[in-house]
């Protein structure tokens, strides 16, 4: 059974259909890509996994639980996390506190027990701060930076801050949205390695969007393709990259 499921997923713009009945179905422990020409409606369709857009039409379920329509705090909840193709921290606030932020929907404490913090209280945020200390040292970051500001961190630090930040929901499923958008090749294949550590040591479920074809031939147990709003293909990264189809729309014709 899939752990995340599209049934006929749609997104229309008052005439525009920016997503056209989408199907995707995502295997518990997989990593699977999704690729597509710019404007092919890709970022619409994570829209709407996390909430962010309601469907024009068509249903969404995790673990077999219809979850259409929820908005985005009820399925960071429910366990779907997202980063973005341009990086949304807190610059100004720290990076242990960036990671604690993602941690929120996880903590008990009301604004009651905010103001008074009795010895409950103060254990959780001890067991809250040191768990997202071990998110910055499994990203790659280490307890070292958590009292720098966001905004200080270099470009490749501030992709990790954010997959921290999303791992501290505790989530099911991880959406990344371009994750090495900007990188260099030796940042791009550090980045990839540790997705797959994502998945084998953190037991997540992955989906990606990404434009670097090496990145998601290399890594994706499974590949779907978007033009103009539509899925025009599916298989395994060796299927993909020899359908036709793919080839014409969207990695172009092989010259003769």
């Amino acid at each position: 059974m899939p752990l995340l499921e599209a049934q006929q997923l749609t997104m229309q713009f008052g005439g525009l259909t920016a997503v056209n009945r989408v199907d995707l179905a995502i295997e518990p422990g997989s990593i699977a890509s999704l690729i597509g020409p710019n404007g092919a409606g890709k970022t619409t369709f994570f829209n709407m996994l996390t909430g962010i857009y309601h469907p024009t039409f068509g249903k969404l379920l995790l673990d077999n639980r219809d979850i259409t329509g929820s908005p985005p705090d009820r399925l960071t909840k429910l366990g779907i996390a997202r980063t973005f193709q341009n990086i949304r921290l807190f610059n100004n606030m720290s990076v242990l506190d960036n990671v604690l932020v993602g941690m929120h929907c996880r903590l008990k404490t009301g604004l009651i027990g905010t103001l008074l913090r009795p010895p409950k209280v103060r254990k959780e945020e001890a067991k809250g701060k040191e768990k997202a200390l071990y998110f910055l040292d499994f990203v790659g970051l280490g307890r070292s930076k958590a009292n720098e500001l966001a905004k200080n961190l270099s470009y490749g630090d501030q992709r990790r801050l954010e997959i921290a930040r999303a791992l501290a929901s505790d989530p099911k499923v991880l959406l990344l949205d371009e994750p090495t958008a900007g990188m260099n090749p030796r940042e791009t294949d550090a980045l990839t390695d540790f997705i797959r550590r994502l998945r084998d040591e953190l037991n997540l479920t992955i989906l990606l969007i990404e434009h670097d074809m090496k990145v998601v031939m290399g890594i994706s147990d499974r590949v779907s393709v978007m033009e103009y709003g539509k899925k025009i293909a599916e298989g395994t990264p060796n299927e993909v990259r020899t359908d036709p189809i793919v080839i014409e729309a969207y990695l172009g014709k092989e010259e003769e």
